[in-house]
């Protein structure tokens, strides 16, 4: 049965004729507008109605060409398109439109490694590629070169490069690691940014800027064109690494862990990025809620000591990786060592130095080593029933001083809700990302609007602190944007400018961070 829904704004008519004109361009088949067709793009972790977000078609071009046809005809009946990759960014809203009644625009099929350089380390991409799919490419071509993966491997490349992605390697900051795109505008006109603006070029993805004003960052988070082609920087197979794993029994660790490992992540001592994490969620990638405190509301502080006893894991738990030959990795760990044996029973996990053939001991470890997995997703039964999650991504400077402030915040507010504390940091050289994570039954409607209410909360008044999140989910967007006031909101309104300049029939995922959205406000 064919939905119901049609884009805002859109008559009937018009709706019919642009879906027969994208049959034209792209095929039957991958014009998708039956209801049952469609249930794949509604958020899984919605914390409310999926519905809220519904598509009224779907489209799936398989080339540059194909997305271009769509343009012609999204234009001249003004169709919102909603632009995804291959559609798995879980907890943040999935394949679902900001806007309902958009029609997803569903690059999955455009799903090719177009070249990897061995010599200089990076690989160009369709945004349908995954991670897996990536890793198996290498792995088939016996490659010398380590890709990045996030928490989820199913993800695309190019999706979560565009969003701000992180890993956990040395090349776990997936946006500086990006290095050239093509992009097709709303108008059809198809872009090579830095050096690939040139017709010839031999060093698109080695050199970011070209020459002239460098558009990569721009859209990235944005709505300003659809990216077709994407350069990513691979990482050298090291000689071999060390993982190591730091746990810190005290609740009040947290400061001193992070003002300890600032200066070994500005001078590189830590080449990976380092994340720091609550025991529980330690805990909930091995086991569930119930096994440890089946009460109402959070977890007391006597069963969060009593799991960490049991488990053998900290109150807060630290994990990194060393990378390089054997006599340097084992210079940086001594460096290391020494710098957190002044944490008072802290205590310290790591595996032999291992070559670079070697698979990790624990499975989880995969991803600092290269390999994606799927392992994220067991905390998913830590609350029981059908679980679902939606997260809370502010960004941190990286001192003790601020990861308490934030954690402090975020933990007596989720308490409030009836929530455990579900979090960590990923700590960079100059700034960390906090993610909270509010794990609820969906079949639950109360933990479900809990879950939504807490998140908006916590953004205001983690907004009115200042500290500003980095993504969030659909739902909140808008409030996520807001926050960033200075001068009356004058970023929104230079994003504005810029979305009304190459988009002026606001047709390319409106809503997208809360830019262009305002013809669809009612």
């Amino acid at each position: 049965m064919r939905s119901a829904l049609r884009p805002p704004h859109v008559t009937q008519a018009a709706f019919d004729a642009a879906l027969d004109a994208f049959r034209i361009a792209i095929g039957d088949a991958a014009v998708i507008t039956s209801t049952d067709g469609l249930a794949v793009y509604l958020d899984p972790f919605a914390p409310g109605d999926a519905r809220q977000y519904s598509a009224s078609a779907a489209l799936m071009p398989a080339s540059v060409d194909e997305i271009r046809a769509v343009l012609v005809t999204a234009n001249r009946y003004r169709i919102p398109l909603w632009t995804v990759s291959t559609g798995r960014n879980f907890a943040y809203g999935g394949a679902s439109p900001r806007i309902a009644g958009s029609v997803v625009l569903d690059l999955k099929r455009m799903n090719r490694v177009l070249e990897v350089d061995e010599t200089l380390a990076y690989a160009v991409v369709e945004p349908g590629v995954s991670y897996f799919d990536l890793y198996q490419y290498l792995l088939a071509r016996h490659s010398s070169l380590w890709l990045d993966p996030p928490a989820s491997g199913w993800g695309s490349v190019v999706g979560n490069t565009l969003e701000r992605g992180f890993g956990a390697t040395p090349y776990g900051d997936h946006a500086a690691m990006q290095c050239g795109m093509e992009v097709v505008l709303a108008n059809g006109d198809i872009v090579r940014t830095g050096m690939g603006a040139m017709r010839n070029s031999n060093s698109w993805q080695v050199f970011k800027a070209g020459f002239g004003p460098s558009y990569d960052d721009m859209f990235m988070q944005s709505n300003f064109g659809i990216v077709t082609k994407l350069g990513i920087w691979l990482m050298p197979r090291p000689a071999g690494y060390r993982l190591c794993h730091f746990k810190f029994r005290h609740d009040s660790d947290l400061a001193v862990i992070i003002d300890t490992l600032r200066p070994l992540r500005l001078d590189d001592t830590i080449q990976s990025q380092a994340v720091v994490e609550h025991a529980i969620r330690w805990a909930a990638g091995v086991s569930t809620r119930r096994q440890w405190y089946d009460g109402a509301g959070a977890m007391p502080d006597a069963a969060i000591d009593a799991m960490a006893s049991a488990l053998g894991i900290g109150r807060w738990n630290l994990r990194f990786g060393l990378y390089g030959p054997e006599e340097l990795v084992a210079a940086r760990f001594r460096v290391i060592e020494r710098a957190f044996a002044r944490i008072p029973d802290a205590r310290l996990d790591a595996d032999g130095y291992m070559n670079a053939s070697s698979m990790p001991k624990g499975g989880g470890d995969g991803s600092q080593v290269g390999i994606p997995s799927m392992a994220a997703f067991q905390l998913l039964n830590w609350r029981g029933g059908n679980g679902a999650h939606v997260d809370l991504s502010p960004i941190c400077p990286p001192t003790g001083r601020d990861a308490l402030a934030q954690y402090q915040r975020v933990r007596a507010r989720a308490a409030e809700y009836g929530f455990d504390y579900y979090g960590g940091f990923t700590v960079g050289p100059r700034h960390m990302h906090h993610i909270f994570a509010a794990i609820f039954d969906k079949d639950d409607a109360t933990q479900t609007q809990a879950a939504r209410a807490l998140i908006e909360a916590l953004i205001e008044q983690l907004g009115a602190a200042g500290y500003g999140q980095y993504r969030t989910h659909l739902a909140f967007m808008d409030l996520a944007a807001s926050q960033y006031d200075f001068n009356d909101h004058a970023l929104m309104r230079l994003s504005e400018r810029i979305k009304g300049a190459l988009d002026p029939q606001g047709i390319l995922s409106p809503g997208k961070q809360g830019i262009g959205g305002a013809r669809f406000k009612d």
